[in-house]
């Protein structure tokens, strides 16, 4: 079997434990007796974990050059980490195992998507075609999640994420072993990166899209289950996100286009916007399980397009540390922000006005990707 097809095993793989992760977890804490506040902070502060891993997990890769066995340590001690989680009550090991699973977990996905890329030009097939199995594990796992934590408890959700920890593990022993990039990172090299206005620019439009998208996320599976709705209801929600995103990634090849990078990222805001407006006036929690198809008009228009748009702009020995910025931005900072502040203010106020301001930092963002593709890109 080809190094790409063992990959798609992965990709399906690894995003299905981000799947029982990163929108279960929330839910599991709220299941646990801890308040939204008590969440935002777990999650918020997992993504100050987030900021430090990936790009020490990423200059450790760098320098080694064996990508292949930094993915396995991570993944081992990953799935030990999450399975304590999962089974643990006390606030205090919640946190520390949670810190724990941040701190390995989320540092796979920059290295996961440099993986993609570097594999998919020597296969001479498009990124997407690879991407897409992430969407479907992500898909598929959230589905499953959400009746597994039903019939089962919430604490069955830690077999769940061993089981496919381990298989992550088998499938990554097969893999050769990949350079995610030829020069390793300095802070010399990072103050001259962030010199280049067009970059900067770039990276403050996928940090204004990224925060209320975020928000989204973390705090969704809370409000379904405030709305009334079922941990099945849940897994259907992200069920239809990540499974609508499978048509999108794998046809990337077609809708991509190289010079119009901006205007399909302004696009994919603008319906980041609709998407929660629309939830804003939705009060029945199926009803809003079936407003996340909405997703594949969102997050994999925005991320693809995204990487493209910076492989573009920078050199190639950059993109490995363009892709952990781009990673650190929309699972790192954004989240910081998204965690704390998306806590205090969903407990402050109703579900419909939180959604009414994530409605509005991503109208803000349209407009700001109109400006910037006016400036760099509109001919």
């Amino acid at each position: 079997m080809q190094a790409h097809q063992r990959l798609k095993g992965f990709n399906l793989v690894y995003f299905g434990m981000l799947a029982l992760f990163i929108p279960f977890l929330p839910v599991f804490l709220s299941e646990q007796g801890l308040t939204t506040k008590q969440i935002g902070f777990i999650v918020g502060t997992g993504g100050f974990v987030t900021i430090v891993t990936q790009p020490l997990w990423g200059m450790i890769s760098d320098k080694t050059k064996a990508m292949r066995n930094v993915l396995l340590v991570l993944l081992t001690l990953a799935t030990i980490l999450g399975y304590l989680l999962f089974t643990a009550e006390q606030f205090g090991m919640l946190v520390a195992f949670s810190m724990g699973v941040y701190f390995f977990l989320m540092a796979i996905d920059p290295l996961t998507e440099s993986l993609n890329f570097t594999i998919a030009e020597r296969a001479k097939i498009s990124y997407g075609a690879i991407r897409t199995y992430g969407a479907l594990g992500y898909a598929l796992a959230s589905l499953a999640a959400g009746y597994v934590m039903n019939w089962f408890g919430m604490s069955s959700i830690a077999i769940f994420f061993v089981v496919l920890g381990v298989l992550g593990i088998a499938i990554m022993t097969t893999m050769p072993n990949v350079a995610a990039s030829s020069s390793p990172v300095t802070l010399g090299a990072l103050t001259t990166f962030f010199k280049d206005k067009k970059t900067v620019l770039f990276l403050l439009l996928v940090f204004m899209s990224s925060v209320p998208a975020r928000m989204n996320d973390t705090f969704l599976g809370v409000h379904i289950r405030a709305l009334g709705g079922s941990t099945e209801q849940v897994g259907q929600a992200f069920f239809f996100a990540a499974g609508s995103e499978i048509i999108v990634f794998a046809l990337s090849f077609w809708w991509l286009r190289k010079g119009k990078e901006l205007l399909t990222i302004t696009f994919a805001a603008f319906f980041f916007f609709v998407r929660f407006f629309v939830s804003a006036f939705v009060t029945d929690p199926q009803i809003l399980a079936f407003v996340q198809v909405l997703q594949m008009l969102t997050f994999p228009i925005f991320y693809t397009a995204a990487i493209q748009y910076l492989y573009r702009i920078v050199p190639v020995e950059w993109r490995a540390t363009g892709q952990t910025i781009l990673a650190l931005l929309f699972f790192g900072l954004s989240g910081i922000i998204a965690s704390y502040a998306g806590g205090v203010l969903y407990d402050a106020v109703s579900g419909q006005t939180f959604y009414f301001v994530l409605a509005s930092i991503s109208f803000i963002s349209t407009l700001f990707g109109l400006i910037l593709y006016r400036k760099f890109e509109f001919k």
